[in-house]
């Protein structure tokens, strides 16, 4: 199984209905240790994503992927919206020429999306941000096609690693953003960074078993 242009197409409609569904509760968690944007940034970029994929003419996956990036870096200025982007940006160039994504180019991606985010953000793993799902799910992707698994069995098993990887960002004290003021106050909260990562994961899981 591999996602198709028209997969594809599907997969930014469901990121948009997602996260418009999930605005008020990421501005919820957003805003106790953060500037309760997030739930509005996602809900504005991942809305103005799936229009710009929409509209491709004579969609290719890097393109989709690429379009994407780009109406988000315009719609969502924000940090966040800003990774967002430059993790599609980056996922982009690495399924270039690729017809359709099968499980070993969407490791590829995955692997690029987080490095850029790692790169543009200045962060580590353990940091509590977004790359405390990111990262893991690159790597249980990467591992699951070095086994050869089914494509949506092996978002079933991301899904699973990213749930876990948030669930330890509970344990965790803030390094960036305004979050990382409230310092030990951020104990004790899933990032809501990482909360993002794992609805992208999530959806693309669903959107592969539909």
């Amino acid at each position: 199984m591999a996602f198709t242009t028209d997969d594809i197409t599907r997969l930014f409609d469901a990121f948009a209905r997602r996260f418009a569904a999930e605005r008020e509760a990421l501005i919820a968690l957003d805003g106790k240790v953060g500037d309760s944007d997030l739930g509005i940034t996602m809900s504005k970029g991942f809305a103005a994503a799936h229009d710009a994929v929409a509209d491709l003419a004579a969609p290719v996956p890097a393109g989709q992927m690429k379009a994407a990036g780009a109406a988000l870096a315009k719609a969502a200025p924000s940090t966040m919206g800003t990774l967002m982007a430059t993790g599609f940006l980056r996922g982009s160039k690495a399924v270039e020429g690729a017809g359709t994504l099968d499980l070993t180019e969407l490791a590829g991606f995955w692997r690029a999306f987080a490095d850029g985010v790692a790169q543009r953000g200045k962060a580590r793993p353990g940091d509590k941000t977004v790359l405390d799902v990111l990262e893991p799910v690159a790597a249980s992707l990467e591992a699951s096609a070095r086994q050869g698994l089914d494509l949506t069995d092996a978002l079933a098993a991301a899904v699973t690693v990213a749930d876990a990887a948030l669930q330890a960002t509970r344990d965790m004290v803030a390094q960036h953003g305004k979050a990382a003021a409230f310092a030990e106050k951020s104990r004790g909260l899933p990032d809501a960074g990482a909360t993002v990562a794992v609805m992208l994961i999530e959806t693309m899981r669903d959107t592969a078993a539909a």
